[in-house]
């Protein structure tokens, strides 16, 4: 099979959806029967050529991209122009068999308009209503969104959360599930015994992600042994670190720029309990990797997160500092029960390993050839 596949982000460029398609592509690397061509965009600038594997070609376009974690509508309009004309040369020459597309928009927008079967993986930020900053977009949206979902062969979502979201817009749609996996090898639990009680979040810094609310809670809690470390970079760190100093925490909250991906899972493994107060999410890879990690989890009942949490954590209110703030006094009064939680994490960390996940889309795959 010959398979076009179309993420507008991918790793350094993006997040949770990038992070994915490049996982999937570690695992398709070893099918055989697939001839795979992924079209991204170009964190360098530069039209780029990158030979990922034997069976598999990355082009990357350049899109003059200026932030890696924050993307102007310019760059989106350009991907979608750029990508369709580049997609067609591809398609006149590779004659695909199907097209994967992540995000509707801008990635649904190039199949769509090549007139190719194609499947679309929605993500979160590309489904109406998922991101209040995008209010104004959504409304302009919305009609090609339905359009694209209703052409394509099939239509999966990375949890139970965004589909419910998704059928809001078009109601009669047939959408599949397909969560989101994880690389239980890469991350892994060590045994630890901190002094303190050593708190994780790994996020783009952007409003969605409710970390101020995180740092709020930190502000009651300075009377005790626990610390803060936040992961990541984005247009609302600067806000995040005023925010800190303002409530005198600097001692208690360390901020780290991005860590290489490889690097993660030593911060992870090093940390009692991770925190992820988001707004809303499809299905939050940095949840995954803590649960792989052997993490307890305190998280937002949003998308796919408060699906994972099934006695390995604990799930609070979106926005909801006096709940943050009582959920991580639990666990740091009750060791015990952080314990208990680490090991539910792992386990059900192992059933949702990356190799299984590819093999479902494969499954889609032939679905859409035969």
């Amino acid at each position: 099979m010959k398979i076009l596949i179309l993420n507008y982000e991918f790793p350094p460029l993006g997040g949770g959806g990038a992070n994915a398609t490049k996982y999937i592509l570690n695992e398709f690397k070893n099918y055989k029967d697939l001839e795979i061509d992924l079209v991204t965009s170009s964190e360098k600038n530069k039209n780029e050529v990158i030979k990922f594997s034997n069976n598999i070609n990355i082009y990357k376009l350049n899109v003059k991209k200026k932030e890696i974690h924050h993307w102007r509508d310019i760059e989106v309009l350009r991907y979608m122009y750029k990508g369709l004309k580049f997609c067609k040369k591809l398609n006149n020459k590779n004659n695909y068999d199907l097209c994967h597309a992540f995000f509707t928009l801008p990635s649904g927008f190039i199949p769509y308009n090549l007139k190719i079967p194609y499947i679309i993986s929605i993500r979160g930020s590309d489904v109406p209503g998922f991101n209040q900053r995008f209010n104004l977009h959504y409304k302009l949206i919305k009609p090609i969104t339905k359009k694209i979902w209703k052409n394509s062969k099939y239509v999966i979502s990375n949890s139970q959360g965004l589909k419910n979201l998704a059928l809001k817009t078009s109601k009669d749609q047939d959408i599949d599930i397909i969560f989101n996996g994880i690389d239980t090898v890469e991350f892994s639990p060590i045994e630890k015994n901190n002094n303190s009680l050593e708190i994780l979040c790994v996020a783009r810094l952007i409003k969605r992600k409710g970390i101020d609310y995180l740092i709020s809670a930190m502000g009651h809690l300075n009377k005790y042994k626990i610390n803060l470390t936040i992961i990541g970079s984005g247009i609302e760190k600067d806000k995040l670190i005023k925010q800190t100093k303002k409530l005198g925490l600097d001692n208690q909250i360390k901020f780290l720029n991005d860590i290489p991906h490889n690097n993660l899972n030593n911060y992870y493994s090093n940390s009692d309990i991770f925190v992820l107060p988001s707004l809303n999410e499809g299905m939050s890879n940095t949840v995954l990797e803590a649960m792989a990690s052997g993490l307890p989890i305190i998280t937002t009942p949003t998308g796919g997160s408060d699906e994972l949490i099934k006695g390995n954590g604990i799930i609070v209110g979106k926005k909801n500092v006096k709940d943050l703030t009582n959920a991580i006094l639990k666990l740091y009064n009750d060791k015990k029960l952080i314990k208990l939680m680490s090991k539910k994490s792992r386990k059900l960390s192992k059933n949702l390993d990356w190799k299984k996940v590819a093999g479902k889309y494969y499954g889609f795959y032939k679905k859409c050839v035969e």
